[in-house]
């Protein structure tokens, strides 16, 4: 979040024994150049704010429409709790801190956006983050929020809220297509011993080097899922895409969505004689703490049960001043294997969920004087088990 909305929490803790709501809007309203949106939310340029009141210890008023947070849900979105005699409190509300909709939401679906927000839904524990939805870790929470899209948390909100039978169902592998995965690890180890991995990591380089400048523009873009959705195309992009992504990187957040990726495993697909490789790109801006998204566990499986799939992460480390270094790491990576995350909660209960990377790990292997992929072959199949077995 930009200086601007830590300011603006800062005021909110400083008035936490404001008594009514009336007076906290106008605390607000007299610092920052607010709009108000219908008669529930205020909102700048940078963050969203709904003001409610409280008699009880207790919140479960109506907080907010579903389809008016769809509006803000790409900027930190907040409720300020004024309870009476008791001291104020803040919540983050946008979508990856509901555990459902509640208030006429019978008919919700993807395609039909119903129901509002009661206080009950909000989360105040995000148990996958191991933190807490308070101020002092809105910063990480909200950089969290910006790893996920609209429609995965809508899919999500819809199938808890409905209690929907799963429209997303585990992978099943016969016989041929186990032992083919249980093998990965064999052939992720002859890859990057081979020529051909030299070859995808010079490849991948000079396509960082050809659009370094605009990199170092997309790594001050806010927004995690827009930033790295860029530098992901900057990269693999033709040179037609990539010549109208740099003519328009002054207002990229408009356009991107007109530069749609894949939906699939990795970013960059590129066949050699012994392989073929799957190679995900993610830029990690190495002063900011995160934890990306790695892949979905149902897919990333199927992939490696073809014959001769190599799955791949190139890192792009950027600071201040540009690209830091550049790595090409086996998904079987020790350390990415080790500190590998497997969460549940942002895929559909029928499925083995998603797997998520350690942000330090990545910062570590960016870091060191020298790269290499230490792949320890049994432990690999170990966690392929374990994943099978989700």
């Amino acid at each position: 979040m930009n200086r601007t909305v830590n300011r603006f929490v800062r005021l909110i803790e400083a008035n936490k024994g404001v008594n009514t709501k009336e007076e906290m809007v106008n605390i607000v309203c007299q610092e920052f150049d607010m709009v108000k949106d219908g008669r529930a939310v205020y909102h700048t340029n940078c963050f969203a704010v709904v003001f409610c009141y409280s008699k009880n210890q207790t919140f479960s008023n109506v907080v907010l429409s579903l389809s008016k947070l769809e509006k803000y849900d790409h900027i930190p979105c907040f409720v300020i709790v004024v309870k009476k005699d008791m001291e104020n409190c803040i919540y983050l509300i946008n979508t990856t801190f509901l555990d459902k909709i509640s208030h006429s939401s019978h008919d919700l679906r993807v395609d039909n956006i119903r129901g509002s927000i009661l206080g009950s839904n909000i989360r105040k524990d995000i148990e996958e983050t191991g933190m807490q939805n308070i101020p002092a870790n809105f910063n990480d929470l909200f950089s969290y929020h910006q790893g996920f899209s609209w429609q995965e948390n809508l899919e999500r909100l819809v199938e808890s809220t409905n209690n929907i039978k799963p429209n997303k169902e585990k992978v099943k592998l016969d016989k041929g297509a186990t032992a083919l995965l249980f093998q990965a690890p064999a052939r992720a180890i002859s890859f990057v011993k081979s020529k051909d991995y030299q070859i995808l990591l010079d490849d991948l380089r000079q396509r960082c080097n050809d659009v370094k400048d605009a990199i170092l523009v997309a790594s001050h873009i806010e927004n995690v899922n827009i930033r790295g959705r860029l530098i992901e195309v900057l990269i693999t992009a033709d040179h037609t895409e990539r010549q109208q992504l740099l003519k328009n990187i002054g207002d990229i957040e408009r356009q991107l969505p007109s530069y749609d990726t894949r939906n699939d495993l990795g970013d960059y697909v590129r066949s050699f004689e012994e392989a073929d490789t799957y190679t995900d790109i993610k830029t990690k801006v190495m002063y900011l703490d995160s934890n990306p998204k790695a892949y979905n566990v149902d897919k990333f499986l199927q992939c490696m049960s073809h014959e001769k799939s190599v799955f791949m992460f190139f890192f792009v480390g950027v600071d201040e001043t540009g690209i830091v270094n550049t790595v090409l790491a086996s998904v079987f990576h020790n350390k990415l294997r080790e500190t590998t995350m497997l969460q549940q909660h942002w895929a559909g209960r029928g499925t083995r969920g998603t797997a998520q990377f350690s942000g330090k790990t990545i910062n570590e292997l960016l870091s060191a004087d020298s790269f290499s992929n230490e792949i320890d072959e049994k432990k690999a199949i170990e966690f392929l088990k374990r994943l099978l077995n989700r």
